[in-house]
């Protein structure tokens, strides 16, 4: 079974001009001269680790991580201004130009997967493969799914949490309008008791049984009510494209390797969207894991994402 690789620092870091306010955080490292492969986190609202480099084998890729705009170390931290997916593509376009690659890989996961769909629908020329994880297709089902009527019945207990943290006279099914009138309202309680109870219900989705309980009392700073704020701000403003319009799209990319990899316990994206992608794209290699989830951690996964970078590099023309 596959594991991670050595951990390894960058050669080269930098912020990218975006022509806005925004600064884009991006780094480099492995071999300059190697297969060029960009890294899209998830989230919206998440950001880059030194572990997301190791998931390819650093003698023969060029990796390059970046934190999306608002993320990470990307500047001002939170920013919403300007803050959507074309402007995503955009930098993405950006930093292919800077580093002057002609052709990359896209590796990707959750939030991540619609990115490099998206970005590979616009600009199919520089894209020599994509590899996406716990795939996202951003439509209203999807949404509706995680915050409204789908997951709440798997963890009644959470979802509770939530609405309590909702004022009474909330619509227990269509709970979301209220979380955001709360996140960007003026009442400061509220806006932290709703970061607390949205994390909380975000985090048990994802790690299902690794959820840690203890720490639902830890003190919510500003930091995690920004990236709530991020993560929502997509949300409310429908990901920022049309509805279907990733799947839709998918009819171009036809010609281009792709990997699918999908956890069975999944229950942030559920199994059937990455079965709707690997019917729209038929010539994609699917893997279902039977034991994952949707986090790209535990062994299974893990062997997966690697095997999947090995393989894409052994076919690299």
């Amino acid at each position: 079974m596959k594991s991670l690789y050595p951990e390894i620092e960058p050669f080269h870091t930098f912020f990218l001009e975006t022509g806005s306010q925004h600064k884009v955080y991006v780094e480099q490292s492995g071999n300059p001269n190697g297969i060029p492969v960009v890294f899209l986190h998830g989230g919206p609202c998440s950001g880059t680790k030194p572990q997301h480099r190791c998931f390819f084998n650093p003698e023969l890729y060029h990796i390059i991580l970046f934190d999306q705009r608002g993320c990470g170390l990307s500047q001002p931290f939170g920013e919403l201004e300007g803050n959507n997916t074309q402007n995503l593509i955009a930098d993405m376009e950006r930093i292919r130009q800077q580093l002057k690659i002609e052709q990359w890989l896209l590796f990707s996961g959750s939030w991540g997967s619609t990115l490099a769909l998206l970005y590979a629908q616009q600009c199919k020329e520089y894209v020599s493969g994509i590899i996406v994880r716990g795939v996202f297709l951003a439509r209203q089902e999807d949404l509706e799914w995680f915050a409204g009527n789908g997951a709440n019945r798997l963890y009644p207990e959470q979802w509770q949490v939530l609405l309590d943290s909702l004022p009474v006279e909330t619509d227990k099914n269509q709970p979301m309008p209220a979380v955001f009138t709360a996140l960007w309202g003026d009442d400061e309680v509220a806006v932290r008791r709703v970061t607390r109870a949205w994390m909380q219900w975000s985090s048990q989705v994802a790690l299902g049984a690794a959820y840690d309980r203890t720490r639902q009392g830890e003190h919510i700073t500003q930091t995690m009510v920004d990236q709530v704020k991020m993560e929502l701000h997509y949300a409310r403003n429908r990901y920022f494209i049309n509805e279907n319009q990733v799947l839709e799209g998918c009819a171009t990319l036809q010609d281009i390797p792709m990997m699918i990899i999908h956890g069975r316990y999944d229950f942030v994206c559920p199994m059937e969207a990455s079965f709707k992608l690997s019917e729209a794209l038929p010539h994609a290699d699917y893997k279902v894991l039977p034991n994952a989830g949707h986090i790209a951690q535990g062994d299974e996964m893990i062997a997966a994402l690697v095997a999947a970078t090995d393989a894409m590099a052994e076919n690299w023309q």
